[in-house]
């Protein structure tokens, strides 16, 4: 898969517990998107598993296990390549641990996430949380 620009891979955590999946609210929207999963650059070195679990913590507060990489596309409308990496919570309470990005956090089951977010989520992420949220 090509990149549109030259800029890193983004790793977003799709990270479930107890059938709810993990939401942050950005200070700073990024077009229409406000709630979204926890996600950032892909540093070099670093597996895109790594990066999503790096960036979960850092974000949250959050220590996950990365269990299965869900997909890849170019965001429609980011036009960034995301990689959406599912994960398990090891431990740690989801709070806002970046406050220069992030107003909240939210663990949200399937009717909170439909209001969160009230566009479909890319396919095989949705097809995950079709299958572990409450």
């Amino acid at each position: 898969m090509t990149q549109t620009d030259e800029r890193p891979a983004i790793a977003a955590a799709i990270i479930v517990d107890e059938g709810r999946v993990l939401m942050v609210r950005r200070k700073v929207k990024e077009g229409s998107l406000s709630w979204q999963f926890p996600a950032g650059e892909v540093e070099p070195g670093e597996t895109n598993e790594q990066a999503a679990a790096r960036e979960a913590e850092e974000e949250t507060g959050v220590t996950v296990r990365p269990t299965q990489l869900l997909g890849e596309r170019i965001h429609p409308n980011t036009g960034r390549l995301m990689l959406y990496v599912a994960c398990e919570v090891v431990s740690g309470t989801a709070r806002v641990a970046d406050e220069e990005e992030l107003a909240e956090v939210a663990w949200c089951d399937r009717a909170t996430l439909a209001e969160y977010v009230p566009y479909p989520l890319f396919e095989p992420v949705q097809e995950h949380l079709n299958g572990v949220l409450r």
